[in-house]
């Protein structure tokens, strides 16, 4: 089982650091392997929340995610990005941008840099409005009880969660980027981080309502049909590919601050794309095994706890369009996060398991009446 679920993983990593060692020699070696782990550490919250999405498409779509998928997010997000961005920032083209990313190494990354306030408020605006539509909504099983409650009644007030996403916004491009405006003396970022933070907002109204309608038009059909072979193979299929792009976007968003904090290890094009694609492998591999095992339905505060991770990771976003937040602070965030809601949730089994109700703040499972 973990073979055929990790064998692509475990293979892409051998071929991937013998390739690097034979091409560059053994430093090329070492980083990459320290940006696999990175990538890894940073992204295990999104492959719980990748899981909770993946396990509601069927087989065919699993593979896709895994196939088509993987290449978006290897060749397209950790190799074209960084230089779409760059030939956009330099108002050059892309080959020009690949001759500075190898060329000058220095001048590329001074590039990328440069534009992250505009990708940081993109992904972390996306982020933010994933963890607020969660904790907005009411839940039967709650983690944290005395806080998911009361936010549960606040999220009954229509369009709350844009609202405080946008305010989020607000502050971000007025605090921070006109902070950095006048402590620095660069050009002001706030409209760009205004667009850029609306462009996220939008992106995921759209993307994921997309997904939710055609979700609610499949099971309306399903409802209806009763006992009837569902023929509705267009609407499923339109829901998996809705809910596919918002996987792609999402693991965008998440990749966002891999590709920029992969530049205090190296600025080395190649070996950024190569590390961080084989860490994007496992975390992959992670999500299919995570919905394969039925781990979030054995474990339910897993994806509390990565939401959790997924709203402080945007809160960081969101910060470092002003200030710098080291990698190992936003990996360690979400590992402690998820960490505690496995140890909530496995104290959680054991009680049940007594016949028991766990009590305290960490751990209340709430009937439906």
């Amino acid at each position: 089982m973990i073979l055929r679920t990790f064998g692509w993983s475990f293979a892409v990593t051998a071929l991937g650091l013998a390739f690097a060692a034979w091409q560059w020699g053994w430093e090329a070696f070492g980083i990459v392997l320290i940006l696999s782990v990175l990538e890894i550490s940073l992204s295990f919250d999104n492959a719980v929340v990748n899981a909770g999405i993946l396990k509601k498409m069927n087989a065919f779509w699993q593979k896709v995610f895994l196939t088509v998928g993987i290449l978006v997010a290897v060749f397209g997000m950790r190799l074209v990005f960084p230089v779409v961005i760059v030939a956009v920032s330099a108002e050059t083209g892309p080959v020009e941008a690949v001759r500075l990313a190898l060329d000058e190494p220095a001048r590329y990354e001074a590039l990328v840099t440069d534009a992250h306030p505009a990708i940081a408020a993109f992904g972390g605006m996306f982020l933010l409005m994933i963890f607020l539509d969660f904790v907005f909504e009411d839940r039967d099983v709650k983690w944290l009880a005395r806080l998911e409650r009361p936010l549960a009644r606040l999220g009954k007030v229509d369009m709350l969660s844009v609202c405080v996403a946008l305010g989020a916004l607000l502050i971000t491009a007025t605090a921070f980027a006109t902070h950095a405006h006048i402590s620095t003396g660069q050009a002001d970022k706030s409209a760009t981080v205004l667009l850029a933070g609306v462009a996220g907002l939008v992106t995921y109204l759209v993307v994921g309502g997309l997904s939710g309608y055609f979700e609610s038009r499949l099971d309306d059909e399903e409802s209806s049909s009763g006992d009837r072979p569902v023929s509705a193979v267009a609407l499923a299929g339109k829901a998996a590919f809705f809910l596919f792009l918002y996987l792609e976007v999402l693991d965008a968003s998440f990749s966002f601050d891999g590709v920029i904090g992969a530049f205090a290890v190296t600025n080395h094009i190649f070996w950024m794309a190569l590390g961080l694609g084989i860490g994007a492998m496992y975390v992959r591999s992670l999500t299919v095994h995570l919905v394969r095992q039925g781990t979030l339905d054995d474990y339910v505060y897993l994806e509390h706890g990565a939401h959790y991770a997924i709203g402080a990771l945007a809160g960081i976003l969101l910060v470092t369009v002003r200030y710098e937040v080291n990698e190992i602070v936003t990996g360690l965030i979400g590992v402690l996060l998820i960490a505690a809601s496995f140890v909530s949730s496995v104290r959680r089994n054991r009680a049940l398991a007594r016949g028991e109700t766990e009590a305290g703040p960490r751990a209340e499972v709430e009937s439906t009446v």
